[in-house]
Order: structure tokens, then sequence, then C-alpha cells
């Protein structure tokens, strides 16, 4: 089991590399909050809408097919037949409606960002997802072989020429909301030549209509879900459009940004989880297994949320110019809404093994529905706060339904108990973390004696529950133990000349490297 939960973190800690550039996009806000307005920043979170929309539409949800059918694939011929179809259906089809969008696009610009805003922003943001969409194949193939330090070089790399991007056109040019489309059309232009190594190996020319029709029989009902996901993290922005201005846009953007943080995990995790899951489904103890590392994933979850919702006054007044600071009303629930987020990823894998895919858009449809009607009853009276409010509630909504749905088609025997024990030691390590002022000190400080009264009392409060099973506390002592002695080593004595001179050392043995002992280990 240990094994099992070693491998998942250790591709999880990999692909969280890929946040490193994330990290950096926030530690540059003090920088873009001072070159970029709220009514910018509203802009800004349109947009996002529009691109997450788009990728949707532009999968045709082929993305998640081709995963789940490369498992069946044997040979290397059924693999580039399967991409190969994929790729060339996306060209066709996206492309048409790219054409469509960009004669559209005055139109279309007015009706998703408002007439305020260059027409232009829309067409390029749509172009830029039509190129970038095809990444996934090679991507995915990467993440099958958990080849993770492959596949965070290339994302780093392309993250990091994005941010270098921004900076230059949009600090430097001056060239605001126009320069971060800018910039991520141009990064993704010159990355496609980059990927061109990986896609090689696998597109050939032909196509099959049989495995196309197979992977839209699997991959066509996550569009309406997927879509309905999008209602759901897109419609908290259009009713604070609707019902205030821009700059109300902007600022529960911003303070949503810290909130979003925690998806960054999330998005790693899944990255990680969905290869994993699949490898151990015909394992006689999977449901076992998905049983103790979903306890573990659920952990890591609760301590994340009660640490940024902890922080997330003096995060936000650390990071941002003095007009974005209210932002921070609304990172807590933001964290949160993510949380459930992240327990539906969880909980959802009996529907993609058993392949009951149907059930996604049943789910998402009736989340998106409390979405639409929370951001309906709270926005008007509660302004930004209501749309927090309104996004708890749906994502909470898809974490339930999507639950139950797979349970009922795969049952896992959750470890109840200890999930509530997990939920106890948030509430505690949160509220606590709270009781303790610290007006007076400098903002770092803050963040620092916070951050360590929530991880203590988290952790105590597990230990105290009785939370953690023998093997666990065994588990953990080892741990220590091998970084207590990963310190200098004493060399060790050099053998008897005699016992080397008849040909076997029986003295003291060599030293293993710590890279050897990782590897015996594994």
């Amino acid at each position: 089991m240990l094994g099992h939960a070693k491998n998942l973190f250790r591709n999880l800690i990999i692909y969280l590399g890929d946040a490193a550039t994330s990290v950096i996009s926030l530690l540059l806000l003090p920088i873009f909050t001072h070159y970029l307005s709220p009514d910018d920043y509203g802009i800004i979170r349109l947009l996002l809408v529009v691109e997450a929309v788009t990728k949707v539409v532009f999968r045709w949800g082929v993305d998640t097919a081709f995963m789940r059918l490369y498992y069946d694939c044997r040979t290397q011929a059924a693999r580039q037949q399967l991409a190969s179809t994929i790729f060339f259906f996306l060209l066709a089809v996206n492309g048409a409606i790219l054409l469509i969008a960009i004669a559209g696009s005055s139109w279309l610009g007015a009706w998703t960002i408002g007439a305020a805003a260059p027409a232009v922003l829309v067409p390029l943001t749509i172009t830029n997802i039509f190129v970038a969409g095809f990444y996934f194949i090679p991507y995915q193939v990467l993440r099958i072989g958990e080849r993770s330090t492959q596949y965070i070089t290339l994302t780093f790399t392309r993250s990091a020429a994005t941010i270098v991007a921004r900076l230059l056109l949009v600090i430097w040019a001056g060239m605001g909301v126009l320069g971060i489309v800018l910039s991520d059309l141009i990064v993704t232009a010159l990355f496609t030549l980059v990927m061109l190594r990986w896609f090689i190996p696998l597109i050939r020319p032909v196509f099959s209509g049989p495995v196309l029709r197979k992977a839209l029989a699997f991959g066509l009902p996550r569009v309406p879900h997927s879509v309905a996901q999008q209602v759901m993290s897109g419609a908290d922005s259009y009713f604070l459009k609707a019902y205030g201005t821009l700059a109300d846009v902007g600022l529960y953007s911003m303070g949503a940004t810290f909130g979003l943080a925690l998806r960054y995990f999330v998005s790693s995790f899944e990255l990680a989880w969905t290869p994993f899951f699949l490898s151990v489904m015909h394992e006689p103890d999977a449901r076992q297994i998905y049983r103790v590392i979903s306890t573990y994933v659920v952990a890591i979850l609760v301590l994340l949320v009660a640490g940024l919702a902890a922080l997330a006054p003096d995060v936000v007044a650390l990071f941002t110019a003095a007009a974005f600071h209210d932002g921070a009303k609304v990172t807590p629930w933001i964290a949160l809404a993510v949380m459930f987020q992240g327990l539906y990823i969880v909980g959802s894998i009996g529907l993609v093994i058993t392949k009951r895919t149907m059930r996604y858009p049943i789910a998402t449809g009736i989340a998106a529905a409390v979405s639409l009607l929370s951001n309906w009853l709270l926005v008007p009276r509660y302004g930004m706060m209501g749309a927090a409010y309104a996004s708890v509630l749906a994502y909470a909504t898809l974490a339930g339904v999507t639950s139950v749905f797979s349970w009922r088609e795969y049952p896992i025997p959750y470890e109840w108990m200890r999930l509530l024990r997990i939920a106890a030691a948030g509430a505690i390590s949160f509220v606590l973390t709270q009781q303790v002022v610290l007006g007076a000190w400098p903002t770092a400080v803050r963040l620092i004696v916070h951050g360590v009264m929530v991880v203590a009392t988290y952790a105590l409060t597990l230990y105290v529950t009785r939370f953690f099973h023998p093997g666990e506390l065994q588990f953990v002592r080892d741990v220590r133990a091998r970084a207590l002695r990963s310190g200098p080593r004493p060399k060790a004595p050099p053998p008897d000349r005699e016992t080397e001179m008849g040909g076997d050392v029986v003295g003291t043995p060599p030293d293993i490297s710590e890279a050897d002992s990782r590897e015996r280990d594994r």
C-alpha cells in the first residue's frame, strides 16, 4: 500500500514543479497590479472564461477518451492510428469553428467581454486555444508512460516563456491587456515548433472511422459536462458584471486568484491521479488502494484550505496594490470551492473505470443549475461575497452528486471516521489561528506565525484524535530517522590487507549512496 502511495505522490511532487511558474506569477502581482487596473483584470477574467469554454468545445471530450483508449492499444501502430484519427478530426472541425469566430469577431467580442474592450482580444484568444488544443496528445503519452520529468520540463518552459513575454509586452511595451493575449499567442506559436519532436512519432496519414466513433462515444458525454463546469466557474464573473462593474469583476478576480492557488495542487494531483488509478484498476486490492489513498489526499486538501483561509488577508496585502486588498474577503471561500473540486476528482473515478461517462453531464448539469440559481439570488444582495458563496454551493453539489453516482457503479469503502477527523482538524486549526491577532506585526512575520500555527494545530488534532494508524506512524518515524542519517557519514575503515588479498572483502561494506538507497526502496 505504501509503495503505491509513494509512487503516486512522487509523480505528484514532480507535476507540482509546473506550479513554480504560477508561483512566480503570483510573486509578480505587485508589479502587474501597478500597470493593470481593476478594469483590466475584469477583462482578463472574462477572457479566461472565453478561453475555458473554447478549450472544452475544441477538445470534444476526446482528450479524456484518448488516455482511456490508449490503455486498450496493444501495438504502436494502434496507438498511432488512435492519435492520428483524433488529430485530423480536431484539425478539420476546430479549424472551421475558428474561421467562423474570426469572421464574427466584432459581435463575439461585444457579447463576451463588452464593447469597451478591443474586439481583437477574443479571436486572438480563440486562435491560441486552437493551436494549443493539440498538445494533449503528446502530453497524455508522457503521463501514461510516467515520464513526469519530461512533461514538467515542457510545461515549465512554456509557462516561463509566457511570463517573460508578458513582462516585456505589458510593462516594457505598455500594451496592457493586449500584451497579455499577444504574449500567450506568440509563445504558443514558438512552442509548437518544439512540440514537433513529440508529434512526429505519433501522427501518421491514417484515419479510422471506428476509432473516432469509439473516442466520441466515450468523450462526447463529457462535453456538456465540461461546459457545465465552465458555467460553474464563469457564472460568478458574468453576474458580477451584470449587477456591477468591470472593476468589481477585477477585484473579485484578484481575491479569487489566491483562493485558486489551491488549484495548482488539484491540477497536479489530477495529472498524477488519472494514470495511477487506471494502472491499478485490475489489481485484486484496487478498492482498498483507492480507499486509503483518498484519505491521504483529502487530508492534504483540508490542510491547504485551512492554511489559505487563515493567511488570506496577509497574503493579498503583501502581493497586491492597495486597490485590490478588499479581494481577500473571497479568498477562503474560493479555496473551499476548489477543495470540493478536488473531492469531485477523487470521488468520481468509478465512472471512468466502468466507462459510465453519461453520468458526468447529469451531475455537472445539476451543479451548474445550482450555480446559476445561487448567483442570481446572492450576487444582487451580497455582491462579490454572494458570487463566492455560490461557487462553494455549486462545487459542493458537484462533488456530492458525482461521488454518489460513482459509488453506485463502483463502491469504494471509504474511511468515513478518519475523514471526519480530518474535517474537524481543518476547522479547529483555522478557528484557533483566527483568534491570534498580530495586527502590529509586519505582514511577513504574521504569515509565518499563522502558517506554523495552522500546520501545528492540524497535525496535533489528528494525532490526539488517533487519526494515524500504527503503520503510518512507523513510516513517519522511519522517514525522520532516514532524514537524520542523511548528513555526512564517517568514512569506512580500509579493508584488512589480508582479507583483500584473499579475493573477498569481509570487512565493512561500502557506503550506499542516497540515490542508490532510493532506487532500492522503489
